[in-house]
């Protein structure tokens, strides 16, 4: 018996109806909506979102629209994952000192490693022409640059399967259909921020390359590239996970009362907060800003350090200063576990349902984990295991932060 597919309409209540499949006999019956059409099925052929379509063997299966959102999410949640593996895998690169051992760029030709003992010794000799290697590491190996070099690799070519983990299913889904208006908007805004992260990446890079003839300090990137690096990043990440999160949990029906609003209000403020604590490490980590004071909770023998404003103009010791951005750092860091602990304790006093009380715990927790991992990379002096994990941990909080926002999110009337 030949099925038919019916043309979704919008209910009354703003929904969308799903299409359905019927007998002939049904054609011409109405759906759920009171006013569903029915039509005969086209291969390759749907008018609306709530229409999207599957092509088999045996014709055209109507993917319906909530269908549609779930894989678009399910997808965002597998691309949110990829850069966290680019963040987490990039501060592995830096605390290894490996990000400056791939002297060019190419998009396409870098992608095939040396193989051979000629490559690699031509590989080296291109690095030995470097400041890195005149003033850091002029009695490096050809072994020990093997092991840098594959790091860079590796997070180069992790970057571009984060690009392709974007663009090649963005272009397959665009062309069935499977995007909203508005949602076309948000991946074409998520695609392009894939492009210029990786033109940023190289960016950040040549500015360790320069020679700096006027410096005797340790070749390193520099930490307003980094940071904008890392941010750009973070940027990226939040937003496909909250698009993700938004299509794939159903919103909450909370009663609108005060405590709810302001508990919504300072749980966006904490997710700020944090968000700006873990870009703030990008500034530790470029100016190596964590093995300056290993002591807590004081900075040496003090509260306040004498050196926070050595730099002329004062303004200069907030971004190059490595004792003020270690003391900026902990003083993000403490102020965020102290606005997790009371957004936690705000979550108490407002009836929330189970999966909004959880994220609120687990938020809590994590917040005081990340806290003494801090603490021991600091006092331990920065071991490269221990500080990928301090690392990642900031990427686990700022994800929660953001899962109890989509939790308490006011649902469109």
């Amino acid at each position: 018996m030949q099925r038919l597919l019916v043309r979704p309409l919008k209910a009354w209540f703003g929904g969308p109806c799903l299409g359905l499949l019927a007998p002939r006999a049904a054609s011409r019956a109405q759906c759920g909506c009171t006013r569903g059409i029915w039509r005969p099925a086209r291969p390759g052929q749907y008018s609306t979102v709530s229409e999207v379509s599957l092509q088999s063997g045996r014709g055209t299966v109507p993917l319906p629209y909530k269908a549609a959102e779930r894989v678009v999410g399910r997808w965002l949640l597998i691309c949110s994952g990829t850069v966290a593996g680019a963040v987490v895998l990039g501060g592995v690169t830096r605390l290894t000192e490996s990000g400056l051992s791939m002297v060019d760029w190419h998009l396409i030709k870098e992608m095939k490693p040396p193989t051979t003992q000629e490559e690699w010794e031509a590989e080296f000799q291109k690095y030995q022409q470097f400041p890195e290697f005149k003033i850091l590491n002029h009695d490096m190996t050809l072994a020990e640059f093997k092991f840098i070099w594959y790091m860079e690799y590796s997070h180069r070519m992790w970057g571009r399967l984060v690009g392709l983990a974007y663009i090649l299913p963005a272009a397959y889904f665009w062309r069935k259909g499977w995007l909203s208006r508005g949602m076309k908007g948000r991946v074409l805004a998520l695609c392009g921020l894939v492009c210029f992260q990786g033109l940023l990446g190289w960016y950040m890079v040549k500015s360790g390359l320069e020679e700096k003839p006027e410096s005797h300090d340790i070749p390193r990137v520099s930490q307003y590239r980094l940071a904008a690096h890392l941010g750009s990043a973070l940027v990226l990440y939040c937003a496909s996970l909250w698009t993700s999160l938004s299509l794939l949990l159903p919103p909450l029906k909370l009663p609108e009362t005060r405590q709810l609003v302001q508990l919504r209000h300072f749980a966006h403020g904490t997710a700020g907060l944090v968000f700006l604590t873990a870009l703030s490490g990008a500034f530790v980590a470029g100016l190596d800003a964590g093995l300056v004071y290993n002591s807590f909770p004081k900075m040496g023998e003090s509260w306040i350090p004498g050196d926070l404003f050595t730099f002329s103009p004062i303004l200069k010791n907030v971004f190059e200063n490595p004792t003020m951005v270690q003391f900026d750092h902990r003083i993000l860091g403490i102020s965020s576990v102290t606005a997790i602990t009371v957004l936690y304790f705000l979550s108490r006093r407002v009836p929330l349902p189970r999966r909004a009380k959880m994220a609120a715990g687990t938020l809590l927790a994590l917040g005081y984990t990340q806290v003494a991992l801090g603490i021991s990379t600091l006092l331990m002096y920065v071991p490269t295991a221990l500080a990928a994990t301090h690392q990642s941990g900031s990427l686990a909080l700022l994800s929660v932060a953001l899962w109890l926002m989509s939790e308490l999110r006011r649902v469109p009337k």
